[in-house]
């Protein structure tokens, strides 16, 4: 190696001081790893420094506009800015600058280390996070209001089509007289409370209420709303199927349900329309009989109890610890109003877990898929429509202003568009 060769490594800056560096830094450290070759592509066409350097992922390098054609050079580069960053990280020098805001003026509190080792921020009101290796940030959002119509359109054909069997499963259910309520144990030991089924409803209220502030100032608000649609809507896919395939007894003779006649299909219908539009609760007058396997309350319950505490802080442990016990008085409350047998509450609670589990395991980690994405896109279709722009990060709970979001969204939606017909009119 010549001297003048050793001297460029030299004096270049070390990872710890990465996200400093110029474009000629970037362009040295392209000579050092022998991918000088892109150093006019990365540095003098896209003035990428170390900030963007750090941030480029293999999708941004097939991707226009880099675009690079040769894979063994995607990999390579890949390779050594994965190494580049994980030696940044190691050293812990994340600058201020890559921490993520969301307003114009930035405050400049000093970040706070919490005990169970996240760092936060304070900007105005909101805590931030700073991102952090297989964190997704703002680059890597790209969830689209198309797909949030999109996986809302599943969710509520769903739950119509769940409304539609529910009519159908009620008027053939099983005779009172004739077929007694199954031997249960939770059943035969506790007593039948009268008020029960409204409170265990209640507490799906308190958490739809919860929800709908977090996915108000969360930053990443259109990806949780994709995906809470298509797990619930998944998850009640799945109930219409077993609670058609096979009718329970009623499992109290308290409810006095007999099987209900329509006429025809279009009485059917507008009786899923109502209770579709009554959610299916009690607190708004809908009463069903014979949709038991599995409990649908216990299925909500779960699944909003699971997304509050996966999307907000982990050091929020007194919430997280009142939504669980709450989750497990409301089960108990559906069991004491005798509405549901045992199995069908064990039966929801396990599916809507290992649903939200798996989901989010896969999300989180692309390479559990391989290289089969045809696979993955026949067998998840829905999962593949939300995820296939991402890289496998992690959301980071990063709470934002929604106004501000919005008159960002609208700049850039609109003021992309309106430099486009701009030039064509020139």
């Amino acid at each position: 190696m010549s001297n003048g060769s050793f001297s460029k490594i030299k004096e270049l800056p070390s990872p710890t001081d990465v996200e400093s560096w110029a474009c000629e830094d970037v362009r040295e450290w392209l000579s050092k790893v022998d991918l000088e070759q892109y150093s006019k592509l990365l540095c003098d066409e896209h003035l990428v420094d170390g900030n963007v350097l750090l941030s480029l992922h293999e999708k941004d390098l097939r991707d226009p506009p880099l675009a690079i054609k040769v894979l063994g050079d995607i990999k390579r580069l890949n390779k050594a800015i994965r190494n580049l960053r994980k030696d940044n990280l190691s050293n812990g020098s994340l600058s201020e600058r890559n921490e993520v805001d969301f307003s114009s003026t930035r405050s400049s509190l000093p970040r706070r280390q919490s005990s169970i080792g996240d760092e936060w921020s304070v900007d105005g009101p909101f805590s931030v996070p700073s991102p952090r290796q297989g964190s997704i940030g703002d680059s890597h959002d790209n969830t689209t209001p198309r797909k949030v119509f999109f996986s809302s359109l599943y969710v509520w054909f769903v739950f119509l089509l769940t409304s539609f069997t529910m009519t159908v499963v009620h008027s053939r259910l099983p005779d009172m007289a004739t077929y007694r309520p199954l031997p249960d144990i939770a059943l035969d030991n506790i007593p039948h409370i009268p008020w029960a089924f409204q409170v265990s409803e209640a507490i799906g209220v308190f958490y739809m209420i919860l929800l709908l502030a977090i996915l108000i100032f969360h930053k990443h608000r259109l990806l949780i709303i994709c995906r809470l649609n298509i797990l619930l809507g998944t998850a009640f896919l799945l109930r219409c199927c077993t609670m058609f395939v096979t009718s329970l007894s009623v499992p109290g003779q308290h409810l006095h349900c007999q099987p209900e006649q329509f006429l025809t299909y279009t009485e059917m219908f507008y009786r899923a329309l109502e209770i579709t539009s009554g959610f299916g609760m009690s607190l708004t007058g809908v009463h069903t009989c014979g949709d038991y396997m599995f409990s649908g309350h216990t299925v909500v319950l779960t699944m909003l109890n699971l997304a509050i505490t996966e999307y907000t802080p982990r050091r929020f442990r007194s919430l997280h610890l009142l939504t669980w016990v709450m989750n497990i008085f409301g089960i108990f409350f559906i069991l004491a109003a005798h509405e549901h047998y045992s199995i069908d509450v064990v039966v929801a609670f396990v599916i809507t877990s290992r649903m939200f589990l798996y989901y989010h395991a896969l999300a989180n980690s692309r390479a559990l898929t391989g290289g089969d994405q045809h696979r993955l896109r026949d067998w998840f279709p829905m999962f593949t429509y939300v995820e296939q722009d991402r890289c496998g990060d992690r959301i980071v709970n990063i709470f934002a202003n929604p106004v501000t979001d919005l008159r960002a969204y609208l700049s850039h939606r609109f003021g992309t568009a309106g430099t486009k017909v701009s030039r064509k009119t020139e």
